[in-house]
Parts: C-alpha cells; structure tokens; sequence
C-alpha cells in the first residue's frame, strides 16, 4: 500500500467513526427527548412535559366524549345602573364549554361555579374583575352549575351578550331575586 491509499483509508475509517458516533448522539437525543417520555412517563430532561410527550405514557387520551349533546347558547341581558344577572350552566365532571362574552360598559364580573348537592358553601370563584367582556374555555371541576354573575356599577344602561357552546345541558338565570331555569336543546334536536 502506498502512503496515499493508506492515508484515504485511514481518512475513511475515521470519518466512519465520527459519523456513527454522530448518528449514537442523535439516536441518544432523541430517546431522551421524546422516546423515554412518551412511552415510559420518565422525563429526564422535562422536554416531555414541554412537548406534551408524558400524557402519552400515562395513558391520557385526548379524545374526550361527552354524554349530553353539544349545545350552543346565545343571550343578552340589559342591566340598568346598580342592577344584576347570574346566569350559569349545568355541567357534569370535566365538560368543556366555550364561551365569549361583551358589554357595552364596564361591569363588575365573578365567574363561578357552586358543586351539585353541596350549596353555596362549596362555591368556587375563578376569576373577579371590572371589564367588558371575557372569551376563553373552561372544563367543569365538578358536576355543578357554572357560570358569571354580572353587575352594572355605572350610572348608564349596560348591554351584555354571552356566547356558549359546549356540553351544558341546561342554565338557570338567576335574577331579580327570583331563578328560573331554561333547557337548552343538543344542535342535533334544533
């Protein structure tokens, strides 16, 4: 053998190496950043959790289905200065809802829930503020009634307009000191 062909395959031997140790690294990279979590629940590197990789691995579907009908639901409440509206939905266990609300002025607003069975003393508030308007989605805690109660604070007519969709199978609105309950029918039946 010449200097020359030993020399390229010296050079070939080597960038052989290199590229498998290359390949290993990625191989390794791989198995820790997505392989491991997904199929083991074990993140080493929290690159599971990240990616949303470790529900795989505990056996988290993210298919969810529902038992009542997919309803949507539009109403408008008027509130005079200093008058009020709570308006809540019946939802089961981890139902989802969308939903999007405006007023026309600021309003006090406390988005709520109270569990089914236990009365007020269970009640759970998740947000309280002063705005016009809300849009975002909510899984039910618990089987209960979820929803706003609004408040007009000002010194003009408000006008609020809520906007739902989800998997409530009725509302209740309570108001002049007064409640009744409206049953909302599954899209399929409309």
């Amino acid at each position: 053998m010449t200097d020359s062909n030993r020399s390229s395959s010296e050079y070939s031997a080597r960038t052989l190496i290199i590229a498998t140790i290359g390949a290993a690294l990625v191989a390794l990279s791989v198995l820790l950043i997505a392989i491991i979590p997904a199929e083991y629940g074990s993140d080493p590197l929290g690159t599971g959790r990240l990616l949303g990789l470790s529900a795989l691995a505990n056996g988290e579907n993210p298919l969810e289905e529902q038992i009542e009908g997919y309803r949507k639901d539009t109403v408008e409440f008027i509130l005079e200065p200093f008058q009020s509206v709570e308006y809540k939905y019946h939802l089961d266990l981890g139902a989802p809802m969308v939903f999007n609300w405006q007023a026309d002025g600021p309003v006090y607003y406390d988005m709520h829930a109270e569990p089914a069975g236990i009365g007020e003393e269970g009640v759970q508030s998740f947000k309280q503020a002063t705005g016009e308007g809300q849009t975002g989605s909510f899984h039910a805690p618990f089987t209960g009634i979820h929803g706003w109660f609004w408040e007009n604070r000002g010194r003009r007519t408000v006008t609020i307009d809520l906007n739902a969709a989800g998997y409530f199978y009725a509302s209740t609105v309570f108001r002049d000191g007064g409640d009744f309950e409206r049953s909302i029918a599954p899209l399929n039946e409309q």
